[in-house]
């Protein structure tokens, strides 16, 4: 650690302590920031399924203009978990079946939907007839088969390298899949039903999956890993995979909301978090990885519904990152305590210590940060 990251992390916790005080937090999150040499980060504490704690570091562009809890961040994948928590809205509603095949919610085979390239991805391109055994539950998991995205592959085509349902591997695709099931199958806008069933349920006035021409006016641009500006993108689809533009404010009200249970039956709340598919490789990217032998798996990292779970000294906990060349983000939570960490930045290099700033918040609480960031974590 450097310059003892305030005193070794103030003897960094190891089990479930009480929250670090407030200007603690501050303390650490500043010289957190000097090691990173990040310019920008946004954090709430929620503390037993309350909203206690929200502040913001730094700028929110190269101007100098301050980050406040309403400048509006790029959501990056945690849009993954706010469209998995739709999702589970949907089942609880007897619109979906988590373990109904999507071939059974589609007007016509997948294969048949020729030119939805542009908005959706290359489903004209996949003849494997696997695609029919894809459930919501299988994409949620990650385990449809997919790589991350089709134009990650050698033929720009969609490719099923395992059977679904088999492991976990990391797929953007597989999000647009359950989409696109949703839209094509349901008569569904997706957009309009997160704005319904999360964004206007719980007060998040400044949150969205499509841009917004007000968010113009407190709006977060972002560094890369050198430190070189980028303006924020403005996204103009909707996609279940990353287009949420949101600010600590709103995503903290999420964040309480998951963590007490808010808008979900029980039963739909306890899938959200179960560990339902356990995860077999040493870190999270690249995906295709190959698989590690048994007895040398993370013991207790597993996939839960749009979040990882892991367990942990305090027990059952679940966490989600958000990534692009310029946004690093993490959410964590430990269920049995209802608490969590939200973490945004609009520089990169955020990333490096949030293992280090999640231990110090919530106790030594497990989340796997060496299998979400590899060699990176830590660092």
């Amino acid at each position: 650690m450097a310059p003892v990251l305030l005193a070794a992390a103030l003897a960094l916790p190891s089990a479930a302590v009480a929250r670090p005080k407030d200007a603690a937090i501050d303390a650490y999150v500043a010289q957190a920031m000097a090691k990173a040499g990040s310019q920008g980060l946004a954090l709430a504490v929620i503390d037993d399924g309350r909203v206690a704690y929200v502040k913001t570091y730094g700028k929110r562009n190269a101007q100098g203009d301050p980050l406040t809890p309403d400048t509006v961040m790029y959501g990056a994948s945690l849009t993954k978990a706010v469209f998995a928590w739709t999702v589970l809205q949907m089942v609880d509603d007897g619109l979906l079946d988590l373990d109904r095949p999507i071939a059974e919610y589609l007007p016509r085979p997948l294969p048949e939907y020729v030119g939805q390239a542009n908005r959706y991805s290359a489903w004209d391109t996949l003849s494997d007839e696997r695609w029919r055994k894809i459930t919501p539950r299988i994409l949620l998991t990650h385990s449809g088969g997919f790589a991350n995205f089709y134009w990650l592959e050698p033929d720009r085509k969609l490719h099923i390298h395992f059977d679904p349902g088999s492991r976990y591997a990391y797929s953007g695709d597989g999000l647009m899949l359950l989409q696109f099931a949703i839209e094509q199958g349901l008569g569904l806008d997706l957009g309009l039903e997160m704005q319904r069933r999360v964004f206007d349920r719980y007060g998040m006035k400044t949150s969205s999956v499509i841009w917004r021409p007000d968010f113009a006016t407190n709006l977060a641009d972002g560094w890369d890993k050198d430190g070189k500006p980028e303006p924020h993108d403005q996204r103009g689809k909707v996609r279940a995979a990353g287009s949420l533009d949101t600010t600590i404010n709103d995503f903290a009200r999420f964040s309480a909301a998951v963590a007490s249970g808010e808008g979900l039956s029980p039963k739909m709340r306890a899938e959200f978090a179960k560990a339902q598919l356990p995860i077999t490789t040493a870190t999270q990217f690249p995906p295709l990885q190959d698989e590690l032998p048994p007895a040398a798996r993370k013991k207790g990292l597993a996939a839960g519904l749009g979040v990882v779970t892991f367990e942990g000294p305090q027990g059952r906990g679940f966490f989600k990152g958000g990534h692009n060349d310029v946004t690093g983000n993490t959410w964590a939570c430990v269920d049995k305590t209802r608490d969590c960490v939200v973490l945004l930045s609009n520089d990169v290099r955020s990333e490096t210590v949030y293992a280090d700033l999640v231990r110090f918040i919530l106790g030594d609480a497990g989340a796997p940060y060496d299998w979400e960031y590899g060699d990176q974590a830590g660092k």
